[in-house]
């Protein structure tokens, strides 16, 4: 009878050197204990929320709100706890079925791309139509005041003393330019509603996922925004914002930047309303 281990007492030997690669969450965790932090520590340095974090070091990604998120909030963390975050996030793909492909956002992109740039022709029109009224008045000037020049030289010619209240006809005309020039005034105005909140989405450093809603949770856009590119959305009372890479984005709301310093892959959920630009 033979004392030797069997195949199957083996098999347990084979398993413990074949190591299991480490979860994303437990990575992250593991990085964060060797660096001497604590979540509220990562949570602070990254702006993302402590229950996210807790939820992402347990490998629940629920919270998130999506995949694109989730890869987000790993590279924002991975960074914070020195780590290479390509590795974690194709981890993070192979174990959730990789990205998604972003063809149905293109749609949804097009139709929200064209929507705010029909506002565009009523300011250009009121524009054109205050330079061709400049320029009308002012051909109309110049045809009278030669007209004047001729009537002038006519008394002169007779022996006829001009008044002195004559050149004084020309004054009350220089009152038109100004009526003039004050329609793109009102027309600037009417642009920006002071009763709405306007926000503008801008690619500026490279291309972001961006999400946008109004007030009732209506979604407005959810999709991929390109470098360059812009989208602008408008609403009674608020616009809530989730931006894939913050870092990518410049805003601007009700006609002012937003001066924040987003870093770059950081996730970021904002919220503006009417009045001076506010996160809410």
């Amino acid at each position: 009878m033979s004392i030797g281990n069997s195949p199957e007492d083996e098999r347990p030997f084979e398993d413990d050197r074949e190591e299991v690669r480490p979860s994303v969450g437990h990575a992250l965790k593991q990085a964060r204990i060797a660096a001497g932090l604590t979540i509220d520590d990562v949570s602070t340095a990254t702006r993302v929320r402590i229950a996210i974090v807790r939820a992402i070091e347990a490998d629940n990604f629920a919270p998130c709100g999506g995949d694109v998120y989730a890869r987000g909030h790993i590279r924002t963390l991975a960074r914070a706890v020195h780590l290479d975050p390509a590795p974690l996030i194709a981890q993070y793909d192979a174990e959730h079925g990789g990205r998604p492909a972003p063809t149905p956002a293109a749609p949804l992109f097009e139709a929200e791309r064209i929507r705010p740039e029909r506002r565009g022709p009523n300011w250009t029109a009121a524009m054109v139509a205050a330079i061709v009224a400049v320029v009308g008045f002012v051909a109309f000037t110049a045809f009278k005041g030669g007209d004047d020049g001729h009537g002038t030289q006519a008394q002169v010619a007779e022996g006829s003393t001009p008044t002195g209240s004559k050149p004084a006809s020309p004054t009350p005309k220089s009152s038109k330019p100004a009526d003039q020039k004050a329609e793109p005034s009102d027309s600037a105005i009417a642009a920006a509603p002071q009763d709405k909140v306007t926000v503008q989405v801008s690619a500026a450093n490279g291309r972001s996922w961006i999400s946008a809603k109004d007030h009732n949770g209506r979604l407005l856009f959810d999709g991929l925004l390109k470098k360059g590119q812009t989208k602008t959305f408008q609403d009674d009372s608020k616009i809530n914002l989730l931006l894939g890479d913050a870092g990518a984005i410049d805003l601007y709301v009700n006609g002012k930047k937003i001066e924040d310093d987003f870093r770059p892959g950081a996730v970021e959920r904002l919220t503006y309303t009417k009045g001076d630009p506010q996160v809410g």
